[in-house]
């Protein structure tokens, strides 16, 4: 089992990780250029607001207040677990973010499976065939899958099968079809890690003595492979998918916008450009929790599947 000291040792580092994503989130965001309150104001009228107006404004939401003097209330909300308010829509913001969420997992969820489906025969493949014409395809494909930016490939995605042959939509939400191309797009660096390592940790399988013995009895080739061989493969796959859902969570950030999914993507750089302080915080507080609650559960997860690493104590 996972010794009670590491799983202490984890648990605080990740606390440490989520104070100081919440520091500097609100100190940056206090530095973006631009007054908060006129923008907001302006938005909502309009027009140029008068400036006791807007001065009334930093005053409703303690604008006017030092920095560190604001950070200390939000944070002692935070602590009762009230995210503040909206200053644009002056909805409640654990209400928007619940309201965004699913649409964001529904995408990181998809793409994963993405990756998935399309990594594990390409890195056995890869592997079975190593030096092979189909081997050096299928690394010359994760090469690109992890060089390509995001934003880069859902523009000629939505360029070839949207606008060219009509396949599926360009943006928005809806039936399938409009998962289909947003689900590729971030799924695609991520299709390229597993390959790799699916790739390795096959190669490093075939050379195990229990594969030459079920060869020996046998057994047909496929049956080696797909039954024998893939399934302790797989192993580093697991650690390998739960840490790259952090990075799925971030990198809808980038998707999301480029095919204009309402999920918390939108939602973020929505509030950026209005300075919408707490909806910003709220969102990048909520990836943060995902990205280190995720990293914290494969981490105690190998640690207790690992006895080497129970062995080493809590050091990291």
């Amino acid at each position: 089992m996972v010794s009670s000291g590491y799983a202490i040792y984890r648990t605080l580092t990740t606390l440490v990780v989520l104070a100081g994503v919440s520091v500097l989130t609100f100190v940056f965001v206090h530095l973006t250029p631009g007054d908060a309150a006129a923008t907001i104001l302006r938005a909502r009228s309009g027009r140029t607001p008068p400036d006791h107006v807007v001065q009334s404004f930093r005053r409703q939401h303690g604008l006017d207040e030092p920095l560190h003097v604001q950070y200390g209330h939000w944070l002692l909300d935070v602590l009762q677990g009230d995210l503040s308010t909206s200053y644009y829509s002056d909805r409640a913001v654990t209400e928007l973010l619940l309201a965004h969420l699913p649409t964001t997992v529904e995408l990181a969820v998809a793409s994963i499976l993405v990756a998935l489906l399309v990594s594990i025969p390409v890195g056995v493949l890869s592997a079975v065939h190593q030096g092979e014409w189909v081997d050096m395809v299928g690394q010359l494909g994760a090469l690109l899958g992890v060089s390509i930016p995001n934003f880069w490939l859902g523009y000629v995605l939505i360029l070839v099968f949207s606008l060219r042959f009509g396949l599926f939509p360009v943006a928005g939400t809806g039936d399938f079809s409009h998962l289909v191309l947003p689900a590729v797009t971030l799924g695609s660096g991520m299709t390229a890690i597993i390959t790799r390592v699916v790739r390795t940790s096959m190669l490093d399988v075939l050379d195990d003595e229990y594969v030459d013995v079920a060869r020996s009895k046998g057994l047909r080739e496929r049956v080696v492979i797909y039954k024998h061989a893939l399934r302790n493969a797989l192993i580093p796959v697991v650690t390998v998918v739960g840490l790259q859902f952090g990075f799925v969570m971030n990198g809808a950030v980038v998707v999301e916008v480029v095919f204009q999914r309402p999920g918390l993507g939108t939602l973020l750089v929505d509030s950026v450009f209005a300075r919408d302080y707490p909806v910003v915080q709220g969102v990048v507080l909520v990836i943060a929790v995902l990205f280190v609650l995720t990293n914290l559960a494969v981490d105690l997860t190998y640690h207790y599947l690992d006895p080497r690493i129970r062995s080493q104590g809590v050091r990291p």
